[in-house]
């Protein structure tokens, strides 16, 4: 393993764990806070990626492209949601129904299967080729983001949301409408994914259909690694939105790391379902081989 190559490298995954970060959190929406299992983010980053892209080789300003690109994106959740809480398809089957009709639709968009975007002829907002700008722009976006929805979880609607997340039935008998919050927090979390598409599209100089194929593993990869690692120091719903972000960047370093040491690339989907397998296996082998020191921890809370 080349050390200088692989420090060389890390500046390039703190942007990109950065930019997957702001998917990162979107994922969290759905996955922690709703209780939700959503598979529509494989293609709603396509999506949002393919609309910035489109919009901006077309003349429109990128920011407003950006705009419009989370705009997409939450038409996405809200098709998920509707064809969830109207027509009574399971979470996960909705998710995937959205996701293969999205390739369709982010065809029609591209007109092809990819399209490039040049930093040299379009004024973008992130490139791969200034990435101390990138990790600049990922880190402001982080943690705009990261203070709306601590703003917005604090407010009466995000308070229902959270509580339809935790218990519909509960939330039902309060009077609490559990399908608007789904509608509303599927809505939110894939914006946040249209708009990381939309991003890490212009980073890379390029919007392709295929682009978000895996996506939800990386997301989930961010948000288990985040809470085995940071979770028992950050207990503030906005702690734990940053430590997804940092779970992001670790995931991207970690990637940085095995590619230095030889791993192919076309490994890597393996590599990233093997990582989340065993993070998510340990809470469950902690309770099961310390069930003594998981029950004091019971106790002491």
């Amino acid at each position: 393993m080349n050390i200088i190559s692989l420090l060389k490298s890390l500046p390039g995954s703190v942007a990109q764990g950065l930019l997957w970060g702001v998917l990162a959190i979107g994922v969290y929406i759905t996955y922690k806070v709703l209780d939700y299992s959503d598979m529509t983010v494989d293609g709603s980053m396509a999506t949002g990626a393919a609309v910035c892209v489109m919009l901006v080789t077309g003349g429109m300003n990128v920011y407003l492209a950006l705009v419009i690109a989370t705009l997409a994106g939450m038409a996405a959740g809200l098709i998920t949601s509707l064809i969830h809480t109207v027509l009574g398809i399971p979470a996960i089957l909705s998710g995937i129904l959205t996701q293969i009709g999205l390739y369709s639709i982010n065809m029609r968009i591209l007109g092809k299967s990819n399209q490039a975007i040049s930093v040299d002829k379009y004024d973008l907002i992130v490139s791969l080729r200034h990435i101390p700008a990138a990790i600049i722009v990922g880190a402001v976006f982080c943690l705009a983001i990261i203070a709306i929805l601590y703003w917005f979880f604090g407010t009466e609607v995000g308070q229902s949301i959270r509580a339809t997340g935790n218990n519909p039935n509960m939330a039902r008998a309060q009077g609490i409408n559990t399908d608007f919050n789904k509608v509303l927090g599927l809505m939110l979390s894939n914006g946040l994914v249209g708009l990381a598409g939309a991003l890490y599209a212009q980073y890379q100089g390029s919007a392709d259909v295929n682009m978000g194929r895996g996506a939800i593993v990386i997301g989930l990869a961010a948000i288990i690694m985040s809470e085995v690692i940071f979770g028992k120091l950050f207990n503030n719903f906005a702690l734990k939105l940053f430590a997804v972000v940092l779970g992001s960047i670790l995931y991207f370093a970690i990637i940085a790391l095995v590619l230095q040491l030889g791993m192919s690339t076309t490994d890597l989907k393996l590599f990233s379902a093997i990582v989340v397998a065993l993070f998510l296996a340990v809470p469950y082998l902690k309770a099961k081989f310390h069930p003594n020191a998981h029950k004091g921890g019971k106790e002491n809370a």
